[in-house]
């Protein structure tokens, strides 16, 4: 079968490897779909741990079922799955175990022909979905889901930052925090994003390129209850200062950094908390695939591409013009 493998630091390659052959408890599942993740950027440029080189990339996937190891599992088969891609998450659905990882490295991943996983790994995919939809979802819905609602605790009827709208989690915190409810602003470095997400439904939406963005953002109704970024550094002060008194900034990345202060006093006065969240357990995956299910919800697929591009396509998860998931067929 095909496969991308990464050869060796910064090199990737379609190679012929053997078909997984299956162990009790797993089910081999031959991919239709696909989705690239910055993560996979990052494994690629060596900026991720445990690395190891001939591996099969990839987290998110979809398909069908071909085999089972157990009899009391052939009911799987034909179905078309979406595949979980936490392993070993742990007991304590608060933080992941020492022994966490996730799919795609350092074991193999979804980006091939087949895939042998453990069967509690499948999910049905939502019906209202196709197979090429359904590959979009797992690791940046996942994680979009567990900042808003396990780390956000977020309601219907509050107000609800989504920054840097575009990005693979941002545009499902947007899409999961319209469908409960919340009043949802977006923050953007571009004007066609920004555009995109109020015709989406976004009460408002500001470019952090321009100089008065806070100013904007202070005046929104008084203020937000929930902030959700990817980004960090110095502007994690100015989230702080548009806070409604007991508001939460959840954070599921750093990509600008470390900020080189931060404003505890605002921080302790206004009883304000900042938040860490990364991935999510597996109860809040069936969760959010229930979620999506109810709400009809459709991911963001900024382009379709053929399996046979998707060793070229890496570059283009960071284009400023990209917006939502970009999905391979296999």
């Amino acid at each position: 079968m095909k496969a991308l493998v990464l050869t060796a630091p910064g090199q990737l390659e379609v190679k012929e490897v053997p078909v997984p052959s299956l162990s009790a408890g797993k089910a081999l599942v031959k991919i239709k779909a696909v989705a690239l993740n910055r993560r996979d950027d990052w494994i690629r440029e060596g900026k991720y741990p445990n690395i190891k080189t001939g591996m099969t990339m990839g987290s998110d996937g979809a398909g069908v079922v071909e085999e089972v190891f157990n009899e009391e599992h052939k009911d799987w088969i034909g179905k078309e799955v979406v595949i979980n891609p936490n392993i070993d998450w742990g007991l304590n659905p608060e933080v992941q175990s020492l022994r966490y990882t996730i799919l795609g490295m350092p074991v193999d991943g979804t980006f091939a022909e087949y895939i042998a996983v453990p069967i509690d790994r499948l999910h049905h995919k939502p019906f209202h979905l196709d197979l090429l939809q359904a590959a979009s979802l797992p690791l940046c819905g996942l994680t979009a889901f567990r900042a808003l609602f396990n780390k956000g605790e977020l309601r219907a009827g509050q107000n609800v930052l989504i920054s840097g709208f575009g990005g693979g989690v941002a545009q499902f915190a947007f899409l999961f925090a319209k469908a409960a409810g919340a009043s949802v602003y977006v923050t953007s470095g571009s004007d066609e994003k920004l555009e995109k997400a109020i015709k989406m439904g976004a009460k408002g939406g500001y470019n952090y390129k321009k100089q008065a963005i806070y100013d904007q953002l202070w005046k929104t109704k008084g203020g937000f209850d929930l902030v959700i970024d990817s980004a960090g550094g110095d502007q994690i002060n100015s989230f702080i200062k548009i806070l409604r008194p007991s508001g939460k900034i959840v954070f599921y990345g750093a990509t600008n950094g470390k900020p080189t202060s931060l404003d505890f006093y605002r921080m302790f006065w206004n009883q304000l908390s900042l938040v860490g969240t990364t991935m999510g357990n597996d109860q809040e995956f069936e969760e959010m695939l229930k979620f999506i299910g109810k709400h009809q919800i459709r991911p963001i697929v900024d382009s379709i591409r053929p399996f046979s591009k998707l060793a070229e396509s890496f570059g283009d998860i960071a284009k400023p013009n990209k917006v939502g998931k970009i999905v391979f067929q296999v």
